[in-house]
């Protein structure tokens, strides 16, 4: 399997227990989460072999975070510590036809705090063939996003392949001068595999698409393909809500040649929807690193995206067998 290098945040979940809002009574669940540290774990978990670019505080949540990647088998010798705390971030699950809710606390952590040059690339990336990355980590502020911008360079210099997550998160580029699509598009161009949607496209290119579904899908990628040469694929998925238990999901991938589409699954009895995409991309880069077909491809994203969804914590944690009894539709217990 082929060495992948995941680079972000590792952060930490609190979560209210049950459907309870923040706070409504005083205790919290704990998870440890970060959209490329959820995509580490699930590609881990998969066979290959993942190493974490992180920075975290030198005491003992720092420790738990990193403690919990190498227990999944992700390499850590590259997550290093530094000065500043522990990102957090605070998760009100949704219920019935109350969305689900949440709050940054990131600011001032070892991460966001972080120089450009405090990340060895050179030597980091030496045997990679991907750097995965998403849209979280520039937007932290302008000291990651200019080590996203030296990561990129970097990869793109070795001849390391780039997977980029747009991953748009207002809350986070709201918070300081931020010039989301400049900085986006400086990452984009410079990307291999990009997973966003239509709305990912506009925000990028400063245009809407007209149609409907498919059709307004498939005329955002190409205008994504024919703003970005490099970019080879453009993977996605639609998600329809009838309420917090009850989502209907289809994915998508699209070349410069032709688009692939699932058929929209009802994943129902949903116990927690965070992480899903970060599977999807797990699952997508699974397929691409061992040589399936789009299509094939395409359903692997989709299957670990509705897996993730009946799991608590943010990252998937299923195997090939897993994705195999889901698409051959196997509910019953395996004995």
């Amino acid at each position: 399997m082929s060495r992948v290098v995941c680079f972000g945040e590792l952060l930490l979940r609190f979560t209210a227990p049950g459907r309870e809002l923040l706070m409504q009574s005083p205790r919290l669940d704990v998870h440890v989460g970060g959209a490329e540290a959820n995509v580490a774990v699930g590609l881990a978990r998969l066979g290959h072999h993942c190493d974490m670019v992180s920075r975290v505080p030198d005491n003992p949540l720092g420790e738990a975070a990193t403690g919990h990647l190498q227990r999944f088998g992700v390499g850590t010798d590259c997550v290093s510590t530094g000065t500043g705390r522990m990102g957090l971030y605070f998760l009100s699950p949704g219920a019935g036809l109350r969305s689900s809710a949440i709050v940054y606390d990131r600011d001032g952590s070892s991460f966001a705090l972080a120089e450009a040059g405090d990340f060895d690339w050179s030597r980091t990336l030496d045997g990679a063939s991907f750097l995965h990355l998403s849209g979280i980590t520039p937007a932290l502020g302008m000291r990651s996003a200019a080590a996203a911008l030296a990561a990129v360079e970097a990869a793109q210099d070795k001849g390391v392949k780039i997977s980029f997550d747009g991953n748009y998160r207002a809350q986070l580029w709201n918070r300081w001068r931020s010039e989301p699509r400049a900085i986006l598009t400086e990452l984009i161009t410079r990307a291999d595999i990009l997973f966003g949607n239509h709305r990912d496209i506009s925000l990028l290119l400063g245009r809407e698409f007209g149609g409907e579904g498919e059709e307004r899908r498939r005329e955002a990628a190409l205008a994504a393909f024919e703003a970005f040469p490099k970019l080879q694929a453009i993977a996605s998925t639609a998600r329809h809500l009838d309420d917090a238990d009850r989502h209907r999901v289809a994915a998508r991938i699209d070349t410069r040649d032709a688009a692939f589409a699932t058929d929209e699954i009802l994943v129902s009895g949903i116990v927690d929807r965070i992480g899903s995409g970060d599977a999807f991309a797990a699952g997508v880069l699974h397929g691409l690193i061992a040589g399936h077909e789009m299509e094939t491809t395409v359903r692997y994203g989709l299957a670990l995206a509705c897996l993730k969804h009946s799991l608590p914590g943010d990252a998937s944690l299923f195997g090939q067998d897993d994705i195999d009894a889901f698409l051959a539709g196997e509910l019953d217990v395996r004995r």
